[in-house]
C-alpha cells in the first residue's frame, strides 16, 4: 500500500479519487496549489505523486525542482489531452506516467499495485477512513460500497440508524462525492418551529405574516443545486410532510405569501433513527412520503454490531485530540479491552465523548480508563427503588444520563435513545415543576 500526495485545484476531482484510494487502503494527502504542494513535499516524500499541470499559482512541474537526489517512488502526471507528454518529458525525465482526464479509478489503482510503503502504520490507519467516516468492519465496507454505487445519481436517500452512528456524516460523503456544486444543508426536524416550518423550508416573501419584514429564503432554496439533509424526519409535523412530498414530486416550492412556484434542484437526503413501520402506525410518518424517501435506503449498523470498529474509533478520536493539544496520549491495553467490551448504546457519539472525558482526566500519557466509565450508568441507575412512579424514574435516568455527559444534551439524547427535541421537553416539563 502507497503514500499519495494528489496534486489539483478541482475539489471534486481530489476528493473522489481521495476517497476511492482510501477505501482501497491508500494513504492520501491533497495539495490544491503549487505552494501547498512544496509544503507538502518538503513535510514528506510520498510514494506516488498524483501531479496535475495547470494549478492556480504556477505549473505543477515546478514542483520537480525541489526533488534532490530523492523523489517518489512513482511520478503520474494528469494531462488534458494525451498529446501533451513529448513535450514535457525533457522536465519530468525518465519514470513518469500520464493520464488523461478523465481518469478512471481502477486504472490509476493498477497503477499502483506496484508501489509499497514505508510507513505501514500510516497504511494501516487510513485504510480504515472513508473521507470523514472511520471504520473497516464489514458492515460500514457494506456502506462504503452502497455511497460508491448511488452518490453520483440524482436518487433520494433514506439513512436509517440508531442515535449517535453517524447519519449526518453519511449525508456529507454522498454529497461530496455527488458532484454537486451547490450547498449541503442539514435540517433537524426536531428544531423545526411548528409555526414557522412552511417558511423554514419553503421561505417567505415580506410581509407575509406579522415579523416578515424581509424575503426569507428556505432550507429548500439554500439547498440549491447540492444537497438537503432532512435528520429525524418522523419528527416533522405531519401536516408539513404533505407539502414535502409535493416539493419531492415537482420539484417546485412555494414561498409563504407567494403566488409563483420555484423550481428547485436540491438532493434531497432524510434519516430517522427509528423504525419506519412504527412511525407510519402511530402517526409519525405519513406512508405515501416514506416510499418516496425509499429510493435508496441505507442502512447503518450499530456500533456494538461493527467488529473490529471501537478500537480504531477510539484511536482516531484520541489522535485528533493529541494533535489539538499538541500531547502524545495512548490508551493501555486494558483501557482499549473495557471499551471493546462495553456495548455502547449510544454509538459512535457516546464513544467520542468517553474517550474525551478520558484523556482530559489522565494526568500522564497512558490514558487507563477506570470501572466508573463502562459502569457510571449503571451505578446511578440501581439506586432507583421500587414503588417510585414510572415519571421519578425517568426523572433520575435523564439527570443521571447528563451528568455522564457533562451536560452534553445531544449526548445524552442518544443515549436514553430519544430526540433532542423530547429531552428538550423533559428539561421544561422539570423546569414548570420545580418552579409550581
Amino acid at each position: 500500500m502507497a503514500n499519495v500526495l494528489i496534486v489539483d485545484d478541482e475539489p471534486g476531482f481530489t476528493s473522489g479519487i481521495a476517497e476511492f484510494l482510501q477505501l482501497k487502503s491508500h494513504s492520501v494527502s491533497t495539495a490544491n496549489t503549487l505552494s501547498a504542494a512544496r509544503d507538502a513535499l518538503a513535510d514528506r516524500l510520498p510514494d506516488v505523486l498524483l501531479l496535475d499541470l495547470i494549478l492556480p499559482d504556477g505549473s505543477g512541474l515546478e514542483v520537480f525542482d525541489t526533488f534532490d537526489n530523492h523523489r517518489p517512488e512513482k511520478i503520474i502526471i494528469i494531462t488534458g489531452h494525451s498529446g501533451v507528454k513529448s513535450m514535457i518529458e525533457g522536465i519530468a525525465g525518465d519514470g513518469v506516467s500520464y493520464m488523461t482526464k478523465p481518469i478512471e479509478p481502477r486504472d490509476l489503482l493498477g497503477m499502483l499495485d506496484t508501489v509499497t510503503s514505508d510507513n505501514e502504520d500510516d497504511v494501516q490507519r487510513e485504510a480504515a477512513h472513508f473521507g470523514e467516516l472511520v471504520g473497516d468492519s464489514k458492515p460500514m465496507q457494506e456502506v462504503y460500497e452502497q455511497i460508491e454505487r448511488v452518490a453520483a445519481t440524482d436518487s433520494t436517500v433514506f439513512i436509517q440508524g440508531e442515535s449517535g452512528t453517524g447519519k449526518e456524516l453519511i449525508a456529507e460523503a454522498l454529497h461530496r462525492r455527488s458532484g454537486r456544486k451547490g450547498n449541503f444543508v442539514a435540517v433537524n426536524c426536531g428544531g423545526l418551529s411548528g409555526e414557522l416550518v412552511s417558511s423554514q423550508l419553503f421561505g417567505h416573501e415580506k410581509g407575509s405574516f406579522t415579523g416578515a419584514d424581509k424575503r426569507h429564503i428556505g432550507f429548500f432554496e439554500r439547498a440549491q443545486d447540492g444537497t438537503l439533509f432532512l435528520d429525524e424526519i418522523t419528527e416533522m409535523p405531519i401536516e408539513m410532510q404533505t407539502h414535502l412530498l409535493r416539493a419531492l414530486e415537482t420539484s417546485r416550492v412555494l414561498r409563504v405569501g407567494a403566488e409563483t412556484e420555484i423550481p428547485v434542484n436540491a438532493r434531497l437526503i432524510a434519516a430517522t433513527n427509528r423504525d419506519p413501520a412504527d412511525a407510519i402506525r402511530d402517526g409519525s410518518l405519513r406512508e405515501d412520503l416514506y416510499y418516496r424517501l425509499q429510493v435508496f435506503p441505507i442502512r447503518l449498523p450499530a456500533l456494538s454490531a461493527r467488529n473490529g470498529d471501537i478500537a480504531l474509533l477510539a484511536r482516531h478520536f484520541l489522535r485528533e485530540l493529541n494533535e489539538k493539544q499538541q500531547s502524545q496520549k495512548a490508551f493501555s491495553d486494558e483501557a482499549l479491552a473495557r471499551l471493546e467490551a462495553h456495548s455502547w448504546p449510544g454509538n459512535v457519539r457516546e464513544l467520542k465523548h468517553t474517550v474525551h472525558r478520558a484523556f482530559i482526566m489522565s494526568d500522564g500519557n497512558v490514558i487507563a480508563i477506570s470501572d466508573h466509565f463502562d459502569d457510571q450508568l449503571i451505578a446511578d441507575i440501581e439506586g432507583i427503588r421500587v414503588g417510585r412512579s414510572i415519571a421519578d424514574v425517568e426523572r433520575d435516568l435523564i439527570n443521571a444520563t447528563l451528568e455522564h455527559f457533562d451536560g452534553d444534551k445531544k449526548a445524552a439524547a442518544a443515549s436514553l435513545g430519544i430526540s433532542l427535541k423530547t429531552l428538550y421537553n423533559r428539561l421544561k416539563e422539570y423546569e414548570t415543576d420545580a418552579s409550581a
